[in-house]
């Protein structure tokens, strides 16, 4: 009995050791080899839900590119766009920028995967961090090996989600924002090639189409085609557009032939080509060159999934990614 006492001891001590939360110090490093020992059939359990998910519902893909991005800009990739709201915290989900995110439930299903397989063990962040890589992969575009060992933040920022980087941002304001994020020019121009799938709401583009923002450099054809299904008025219902209308759900560098055709949906997308210089030959580079494109855009997938949540923010490994332990 006494023995049995003591297994119990023992399990609840190692239970209690998962669980616990830390204080990120900068000092643990990502790798490709995290879960090696402790789980090693994470990548697998993942890349399984992710083709049935994507095979029903291919707009799945996209969705959770975008939902690792806004993860990612607002105090790092710690999953902290994940948290659902409670009494005493609001969640970045509620942010406008965030209102039209999907695919929350994908990253629920793997994580019950692997909490069923490795329990405690596979943080949300990585789940979300390996989701969008295979999501690329499954659109046809890069794979690349992605640095793991991420952990979970206890926290969310609405305020700072608020703030994430504007469909109406001109050149000078997107720079701004990627660098504080330790992003250059030429990351932030790959990872804008994400758009080369996906969709955009009417609010988003509105105000480009009709030229109501100042923004100009648009080809007129593609602005009429486009106010077809986005009426002026402010309090007007629009429809969805794709971001590429030749290949929506095709991972390539079409982004950039729209973009010296004048016809990028948002003023943020036009705003990487028209004033001249290196910004320019850049992209006029990925638009020739779709695996040069394609090389750098797993490169500042890799960077931005770097990003570190600020030292001493609280960090664990969610139970549950929808709530704190």
């Amino acid at each position: 009995m006494a023995s049995s006492k003591g297994s119990w001891a023992a399990l609840a001590l190692l239970l209690f050791a998962a669980l616990a939360s830390t204080a990120v110090n900068g000092d643990h490093k990502l790798s490709a080899r995290y879960y090696d020992e402790t789980c090693p059939n994470v990548q697998r359990v993942v890349r399984a839900v992710m083709a049935y998910k994507v095979a029903s519902e291919p707009a799945v893909a996209p969705a959770l590119l975008r939902l690792f991005f806004h993860d990612c800009f607002v105090n790092g990739c710690d999953g902290s766009v994940l948290l659902d709201g409670t009494h005493f915290s609001e969640s970045e989900k509620d942010a406008l920028p965030n209102a039209s995110l999907r695919g929350f439930e994908v990253i629920d299903e793997i994580k019950s995967v692997l909490e069923h397989d490795c329990p405690a063990t596979v943080s949300c962040a990585d789940v979300l961090a390996l989701a969008s890589r295979d999501a690329v992969a499954m659109l046809g575009g890069p794979a690349w090996s992605m640095p793991l060992g991420r952990m979970d933040s206890r926290t969310a920022d609405r305020d700072a989600a608020d703030n994430l980087p504007s469909p109406h941002d001109n050149y000078t304001s997107l720079v701004s924002t990627f660098r504080e994020r330790g992003l250059d020019a030429r990351d932030m121009t790959a990872l804008s090639g994400a758009h080369t799938v996906g969709m955009a709401s009417c609010v988003n583009y509105r105000a480009r189409v009709y030229c109501s923002d100042g923004d100009t450099n648009i080809d007129p054809s593609f602005a009429e085609t486009r106010r077809q299904s986005c009426p002026a008025g402010d309090n007007e219902d629009g429809g969805m557009a794709p971001f590429d209308e030749q290949t929506p759900m095709t991972f390539d560098n079409a982004y950039y032939k729209d973009l010296i055709a004048r016809r990028g949906l948002l003023s943020s997308d036009q705003a990487l080509y028209g004033s001249g210089g290196r910004q320019d030959d850049l992209v006029e580079m990925y638009s020739r060159d779709g695996k040069k494109f394609a090389k750098d855009f797993a490169k500042a997938m890799v960077k931005m999934g770097n990003i570190r949540p600020s030292k001493g923010t609280t960090v664990e490994v969610r139970l549950n990614c929808k709530m704190v332990n």
